[in-house]
């Protein structure tokens, strides 16, 4: 059962029955930096993926030593501040993404593509398991010259692995748009939901990250 396309579709009802529902976070969009200065001088650089669920992936990437921080939200799209309703419908043309802040000197974006591969399906097209339509694309946003060639020649790596084609797309980063704070680290704080019970957690466990 896609437990995931039944709460993308209870918030829809609910929008259309006029229920309070949280508000987006994303009024406006925040700036695509590349590196993030610390007040005690170390340098932390940034990577947006996407690879289905956000829910999955933040909970994938917020196990692995050297992330300092995983926001889920939208990239990719067409219209301004998209609200969950709207990526639901795949119409927008957003996909759900994960921006991760890393320290460099800890994990290198390149163990972070790795980790990509390693965590989803890379050659199903708008897809990943369940959950269907092209905001589940499998992407990377590059943020600078040295992020695009490392995923391009990361990606020619990984496709000695997997006998059908990876469609995953490599692309500059366009305007981020944070998803709503319900989504924000929905694993650790709904452990119990049906999707993450049933799909995360066993993820997390073949992955070593439970």
């Amino acid at each position: 059962m896609n437990y995931k396309y039944i709460n993308c579709m209870q918030y829809i009802i609910s929008a259309i029955l006029g229920l309070t529902l949280i508000t987006s976070c994303a009024q406006e969009s925040p700036p695509n930096q590349t590196t993030i200065m610390q007040a005690d001088d170390s340098v932390l650089e940034v990577a947006t993926f996407g690879a289905g669920c956000f829910w999955c992936v933040e909970a994938v990437f917020e196990g692995l030593d050297g992330v300092t921080d995983v926001e889920s939200g939208y990239m990719g799209g067409a219209i301004e501040n998209p609200s969950y309703a709207e990526i639901c419908t795949g119409t927008t043309g957003h996909a759900e993404v994960t921006r991760i802040q890393f320290n460099p000197e800890i994990i290198s974006y390149e163990v972070l593509l790795e980790w990509l591969w390693r965590s989803h399906d890379p050659t199903t097209l708008n897809r990943q398991g369940y959950d269907v339509g092209s905001q589940y694309r499998s992407a990377i946003f590059y943020h600078n010259k040295a992020q695009q060639l490392a995923a391009q020649l990361s990606k020619e790596i990984a496709q000695e692995h997997f006998s059908d084609a990876i469609v995953t797309e490599i692309t500059a980063v366009s305007t981020y748009y944070p998803a709503e704070d319900y989504h924000q680290d929905y694993f650790r704080l709904n452990p119990n939901n049906p999707y993450c019970a049933r799909i995360i957690a066993p993820k997390l466990k073949k992955l070593d990250l439970d």
